[in-house]
């Protein structure tokens, strides 16, 4: 504390400041410090990737039993291809909604365009690098109808339409009028578009490799080595990509119009066009996020449906919303988190309280209990800045 005197001679005494106030609202918002440079963020993401990893690894050599098992659960989904799949459609929503506001609660439906586009074109004879294509042009189409009657409103709208949209994505491509291209509520199996990426692996096509003994998979098969190593390249790329565009003009621009974006319009920047912009490129990496996610299996449109977007929405606040390297942390973790409930639930509650079918439902609870608390006690997440979710929306 210093003392101070006021315009008559007074003394007073000056108390430190315990948070800053949120200009927009005018109330005290809890000071989370400074903001970490994007190196430290960075390194701390790969420090607690790495060391996550390295203790599953451990674990399920050293643990016996059920403990090991669950153990091995966790690291493969961890390193699993939909996992990084994921990684790569929240990617995009950090993009729409981290750094530049924008409440798409619809995510899944970009990653349906992008698989449908993917699938549907290998499916009908088109060639791997024209499916691509045709996958995020439709994403681009989505985002040009989605963006152009909503985004000079405000925030919650974009959010109603976004998940509206979604929704009638799915249900249009179930309808068994539209069996013969997309495969109705059947979808599409894996057979049917897989082959010219499997074609492209250098690694053995036949045989398994065994992991340090603890897991073993295919060298290229349906959910084999390849598909991994292609995803997380690709989640890498990804985060180079953002990270260039976040430490830009472009992406201060981005964050500015999050936080006031009436300033911004003031200073005669097009923020519509700019919001737009931010829209069609996260709804790209969404689409790229969907064409990997069915590469391990099929394309079942019940399966990127309203429970996909919360899932992103739920890694995405766990790793830190704005941060480059939060979407990938809280892919991680929070997929491998649920399978260690789920095994220790099945392991230690008996059969007649809790079936292992159950065990999984309650895995979900509890990862909605967990969003509830991560809101309420820590919405920055593991990697964020509670400064970062002053929004203007």
């Amino acid at each position: 504390m210093s003392d101070i005197k006021d315009d008559h001679g007074a003394t007073a005494t000056e108390e430190p400041a315990d948070g800053v106030t949120d200009e927009t609202t005018g109330e005290e918002v809890e000071d989370d410090g400074p903001r970490r440079s994007p190196l430290k963020n960075a390194l701390l993401a790969t420090g607690l990737i790495l060391g996550s990893l390295i203790l599953l690894i451990i674990a399920a050599k050293v643990l016996p039993g059920t403990p090991g098992a669950i153990a091995r659960g966790m690291l493969r989904e961890a390193i699993d291809a939909r996992t990084a799949a994921m990684a790569i459609a929240i990617i995009g929503l950090n993009i729409h909604f981290g750094y530049t506001g924008l409440l798409n609660m619809g995510q899944a439906g970009y990653m349906l365009l992008g698989a449908y586009g993917f699938s549907i074109s290998i499916w009908h004879g088109l060639s791997m690098p024209v499916a691509i294509l045709i996958g995020l042009g439709a994403s681009l189409v989505f985002s040009l109808l989605m963006g152009v009657p909503t985004l000079k409103l405000r925030g919650d709208y974009l959010a109603i339409v976004t998940i509206s949209a979604a929704e009638i994505l799915r249900f249009t491509g179930r309808l068994a009028a539209f069996e013969d291209f997309t495969g109705a509520a059947q979808g599409i199996p894996g057979s049917a578009y897989r082959q010219p990426f499997v074609d492209l692996s250098f690694l053995p096509q036949t045989g398994t490799y065994d992991f340090l003994g603890i897991l073993e998979l295919q060298w290229t098969g349906v959910n084999g080595w390849w598909v991994r190593l292609v995803a997380w390249t690709l989640v890498l790329v990804c985060v180079g990509i953002v990270a260039l565009l976040v430490l830009s003009p472009w992406g201060r621009l981005l964050r500015g119009i999050r936080e006031d974006e009436d300033a911004i319009r003031s200073l005669g920047k097009n923020v519509f066009a700019v919001k737009m912009q931010a829209l069609i490129i996260g709804g790209l990496f969404g689409s790229l996020g969907g064409m990997i996610y069915i590469l391990p299996g099929s394309m079942q449109p019940d399966a990127m449906g309203r429970n996909l977007t919360f899932f992103a929405w739920t890694a995405l606040l766990l790793g830190g919303a704005a941060t480059v390297f939060g979407p990938v942390l809280g892919s991680i973790l929070f997929f491998s988190l649920r399978i260690l409930i789920q095994g220790t639930a099945d392991a230690v509650v008996p059969n007649a309280i809790m079936n292992t079918a159950q065990t999984k439902q309650f895995a979900w609870i509890c990862v909605g209990v967990a969003l509830m608390c991560l809101v309420i006690f820590r919405p920055q997440g593991i990697l964020g800045n509670k400064k970062e979710l002053r929004f203007n929306v």
